[in-house]
């Protein structure tokens, strides 16, 4: 942030009220209590002239990406002294195993279950990342932590070396570790041949597709991680744009842009929405309001949107004969 304090208010989102901060540099990510399928509140940054959403997107461990579909109408180079800034920090949990890390890959943002010493106690906190360019895919899947290296040596891969040669600048066959490093000071080595999750000598590219697949983190945030996974922990590696979450008798969606190489398999985002919802409030009378719902798909802020309600009184069945009114709908 330039050394320069930002200021953000009070905002109340699901009941949940924000402190009253100053901060100045990037915060520390925060630890949340798992206690249903939302974590987290909306903060309201103000900017001052100097900043750029990259500047508070580092202050407030956010991704660029992140800010700026959060913030659609604000120039992210020149936003202006003292413009409000929504900091998209409420998030529904990918539907996921809760343990070890998550990485949610559209979303780019990294969620990690720490052990808990009381087992009926289950964390997570949440670290924005950067994911691999549309012809370097990040993959997909189940996977775990092989190796941790603190100051690792970087070994570029022949095909990295030569996308570097064939644009004048060429990368010796090892880069030592130190300030030049890609790596940054921590990274761990996943079961995926090739992949990592890692820190970064250039911390204002997170939040983007920028990698040749790996996953890379702010320095704060992978020397968090670093120290708090052991060699074994689960990586669950997933692709969802759309995230559905209750909460309080309300039904939540988030949305974010998909992968631009998943245009076929998203193409009907509106009936790809209704089944998670569906699969989701099984059991239970789900009321949706339509339009709410629509403009979600249509925004694509990352900012979980109210789209229903929870009527307890629910039989079963309930949710199948919504989902195939929708359907006939959507076709219209």
């Amino acid at each position: 942030m330039k050394n320069q304090a930002m200021f953000h208010k009070r905002l109340w989102v699901l009941g949940l009220a924000l402190l009253m901060v100053t901060v100045s540099g990037q915060l520390a990510a925060r630890s949340f209590e798992v206690a249903g399928d939302l974590i987290g509140e909306l903060d309201i940054a103000s900017s001052l002239r100097a900043d750029t959403l990259s500047d508070l997107a580092r202050a407030y461990d956010q991704g660029y990406l992140e800010m700026r579909w959060a913030n659609p109408g604000v120039d992210p180079w020149l936003p202006g002294d003292e413009t409000e800034i929504i900091v998209p920090s409420l998030y529904i949990l990918p539907d996921a195993p809760q343990r070890g890390i998550v990485v949610n890959v559209p979303e780019m943002r990294l969620y990690f279950y720490p052990k808990s010493r009381r087992k009926k106690e289950l964390r997570v906190s949440t670290h924005p990342i950067s994911i691999g360019r549309q012809q370097w895919t990040t993959p997909h899947g189940k996977t775990k932590i092989v190796q941790k290296v603190k100051d690792p040596n970087w070994y570029p891969p022949e095909s990295i070396r030569e996308e570097h040669a064939a644009e004048g600048d060429p990368l010796p066959k090892v880069v030592p570790a130190g300030p030049d490093n890609p790596l940054g000071a921590y990274k761990m080595k996943l079961g995926l041949p090739g992949y990592l999750i890692h820190g970064t000598n250039r911390p204002y590219g997170i939040g983007m597709r920028v990698t040749h697949g790996c996953v890379r983190m702010y320095p704060k945030d992978v020397e968090q991680i670093f120290q708090s996974v052991a060699v074994g922990t689960p990586v669950y590696i997933v692709n969802q744009p759309y995230k559905v979450g209750v909460a309080r008798d309300r039904v939540y969606l988030e949305v974010h842009p998909h992968l631009a190489e998943d245009d076929d398999k998203f193409r009907d985002q509106f009936s790809h929405v209704v089944e998670l919802i569906v699969a989701r409030t099984e059991g239970r009378n789900a009321q949706l309001n339509w339009q709410q719902l629509r403009d979600a798909i249509s925004a694509k802020s990352g900012i979980p949107v109210e789209v229903g309600t929870i009527r307890p009184e629910a039989g079963e069945g309930v949710a199948k004969a919504t989902l195939s009114a929708v359907v006939v709908t959507n076709t219209d």
